[in-house]
């Protein structure tokens, strides 16, 4: 028996319809092992080394994959083609005790049969790089994340987090809201003038220059002025230029586009795109059995197979005619920094168009196969060509200009129009009538419009994506991971209104904490290097642990400084450390250990005391609840013991115990006898444990007097 190991279970449907025989496919369902959740996980005293632990969910899977193994003449790790999938298959390979320099690695970038196929006939060693490169990626942003978030919450007095990726992308929304608040409009005035050729068609242009230089009239006076000036000018043709414009086809779909189009054509957001296209690509049921429908989803590729290149051009001729197809097939260049390991996105066989595939897919699966369909269709296809003309018409010192643009061959437009539709004042894509340069125009009217400069455009996710991609922040498979944190419902850092991101106050002292205290890391030039530096780790180039400890030395003294306040020690007057423990925020002397001062950052802070638990021999921590201070045993919930630290005051008239002040759920104080569940006895007010001589109610302290609680008592009305 031969095993195979992928990732999903729908992925090993897909694939088991194509082996026959010998294969058994069965599916690891994610990470087997990884860092620990509640803890750092990292032994920064020993090289960085990471501390993998298995979820006690995932012994189930492990124990049915190991006893698959040992039934198993050969392995094959088939987890997804990149570097996250290559650590699956390393730590696939360590729980079940594989041989690591041994062929049982195989991957493929589509899951066909042919693809499946050429993979196990092309088996390879795990590549440690890879791996290195996702361990040290991890590492690095646990050290980040684990060693900043606690500091911040603390110094905030709110439950946060921060990340080295992240906080740079909640930045960047940050200051584009801050340009926005601090933006002062500009007035200015456009001035377009109607004007047309003696027996032909009137026309606009729009005044856009004056003595040679670019001109707006600033107020309502010079527009004024302006405009008195014109209505006795020659105006006249300074130039018209016409010409042929194409516009040719876009790329296929790469992660990163994938997710802005699914955002803006289809308002879906960046991890919603990619959990539907990874179910697309795992495949999806049919009476014919699972399908698989598109290429691998993270890919920074535009790279496309010669195969799939001839079958989109076959099809496109056959559908839309010889001249929709290129007369040289259209290869595009990935950028620079791409990995180029896979292909791009595009679908399996283009055969299976949308429409035949409808019935079995739900709305945003239809939609989203679909856009990547036809982009990939329009990418294989001929330039849309536009019949363009601009024309310049001067009047004494002033320009004017229009443009005019007619649609001569749809071209790829036909099946996918990516044309922006902007405002653009200079152009009003109009029919402008045959003009020649010098030619006598007549003016039929002026006009005048204020105007005012408008701020910058709020991020959408869309557009954060595609600034984050373009400053080398990130890579494309962690966008949608950085999407999900910033619109966390658990803290919320930004909030959509419409679909732009909107900044929710915490971020703005959470940005301004970090940039203080650890300008580098939100520094977009240094993260984009550090991202360099992890690619280079993937290709070989540099160890990951030298990475992370020449990062990790300044790191140390940033946290220490961050930890810094302003707090005197009262026993030694050295200034105190902000801590975050697990008994919550205090203080703790920066003298230590010549000092071991510790107190409480507020009333309700958790720290340890000195006091021993009687029941278990734990440390007691000092907590407030609502019903006040109380002492708990640090080994809860093991332990469960408490000890009431509630102020005793007043006296129960019921059983003559003590009664404790407590805060009840609205915030107000009540007095609750000390006996009980014994004794249930309660007041709003401070009781004298006497009872009142004429009525028999129990009596209270108002306002320093003893009074009777009973409001219709004769006593209170003396």
């Amino acid at each position: 028996m031969q095993l195979i190991i992928v990732e999903s279970p729908h992925k090993a449907k897909t694939i088991e319809k194509f082996l026959k025989g010998d294969y058994k496919v069965d599916a690891s369902k994610g990470h087997i092992r990884d860092l620990p959740v509640n803890y750092m996980g990292i032994n920064l005293a020993k090289n960085f080394e990471p501390v993998y632990v298995i979820a006690p969910e995932k012994k189930n899977d492990i124990k049915r994959l190991q006893e698959q193994a040992k039934k198993a003449e050969n392995v094959f790790l088939a987890t997804d083609p990149d570097r996250e999938g290559e650590a699956i298959s390393w730590h696939l390979a360590e729980v079940l005790g594989l041989d690591e320099n041994k062929p049982n690695r195989i991957e493929f970038n589509e899951i066909s049969e042919k693809a499946v196929k050429n993979a196990l006939a092309n088996p390879r060693k795990i590549d440690k790089n890879l791996v290195d490169a996702q361990q040290a990626r991890r590492v690095l942003d646990r050290i980040v994340g684990y060693s900043i978030s606690p500091v911040a919450s603390s110094r905030l007095n709110e439950s946060l987090s921060a990340g080295r990726v992240q906080s740079v992308a909640l930045k960047m929304v940050v200051d584009r809201e801050r340009e926005i608040s601090a933006f002062v409009p500009q007035e200015y005035w456009n001035i377009k003038a109607e004007v047309n050729p003696n027996g032909k068609s009137a026309f606009k242009v729009l005044l856009i220059e004056k003595a040679g230089k670019k001109f707006k009239p600033k107020n309502s006076e010079e527009a004024t002025a302006v405009e008195t000036e014109l209505k006795t000018a020659q105006f006249f043709v300074k130039s018209v230029k016409r010409s042929v414009v194409k516009s040719h086809a876009p790329a296929p779909f790469i992660t990163s586009t994938l997710q802005q189009d699914g955002s803006m054509k289809l308002n879906i957001s960046a991890p919603q795109v990619m959990q539907i296209a990874q179910r697309l690509y795992e495949g999806i049921e049919t009476p014919n059995g699972h399908i698989a429908l598109i290429t691998y989803m993270r890919t920074d590729s535009v790279r496309v197979s010669a195969e799939a290149q001839q079958s989109a051009l076959k099809y496109i001729k056959e559908n839309y005619g010889e001249d929709y197809a290129p007369s040289k097939p259209n290869f595009y260049k990935s950028k620079g920094d791409a990995q180029d390991a896979h292909e791009a996105i595009r679908p399996i066989d283009i055969r299976r168009t949308p429409e035949s595939m409808e019935k079995y897919l739900d709305k945003n699966q239809f939609r989203l196969y679909k856009l990547i369909y036809e982009r990939f269709i329009a990418s294989q296809m001929s330039e849309a060509k536009y019949d363009s003309m601009v024309v310049e018409v001067g009047a004494n010192d002033y320009a004017f200009r229009t443009s005019g643009k007619t649609l001569l061959f749809k071209g790829y437009t036909v099946v996918y129009d990516d044309t922006k539709k902007e405002e653009d004042e200079e152009s009003g894509n109009a029919l402008l009538p045959n003009l020649i340069d010098g030619e006598l125009l007549n003016l039929k009217n002026l006009l005048k419009e204020q105007k005012f400069t408008k701020p910058p455009v709020r991020y959408t996710e869309a557009t954060l994506i595609k600034h984050m991609e373009e400053k080398g922040i990130g890579r494309p498979s962690t966008y949608a991971t950085i999407m999900a944190k910033l619109s966390d419902k658990k803290r919320e850092y930004v909030r959509k209104e419409k679909k732009y991101l909107v900044p929710n106050d915490i971020s703005y002292s959470l940005i301004d904490f970090l940039v203080k205290y650890f300008a580098n890391i939100m520094d977009i030039s240094f993260t984009a290097r550090m991202e360099k530096a992890l690619d280079d780790i993937g290709e070989g180039g540099k160890d990951w642990q030298r990475l992370i400890a020449e990062f990790y030395v300044p790191f140390e003294k940033q946290i220490v400084n961050s930890k810094l306040t302003d707090i005197k020690c009262e026993k030694c007057g050295s200034p105190m450390y902000i801590n975050s423990g697990k008994y919550g925020n205090y203080y703790s002397c920066s003298n230590y250990p010549n000092c071991q001062n510790i107190k409480a950052v507020n009333g309700k802070t958790n720290i340890p005391t000195d006091r021993v638990c009687e029941k278990c021999g734990g440390i007691m921590v000092e907590r407030e609840g609502k019903f006040g201070k109380f002492l708990a045993c640090a080994n809860y919930p093991k332990c469960k013991n408490t000890i009431s630290l509630t102020e005793s005051v007043g006296t129960c008239p019921d059983c003559g115990k003590p009664t404790k002040k407590m805060m009840s759920k609205s915030g107000k104080p009540f007095y609750g006898c000390s006996n009980y569940p014994n004794c249930k006895f309660m007041s709003w007010d401070e009781p004298t444990g006497k009872k009142c001589s004429v009525c028999g109610a129990y009596t209270i302290i108002v306002d320093n007097k003893e009074v009777c609680s009973n409001k219709k008592c004769e006593t209170n009305g003396k």
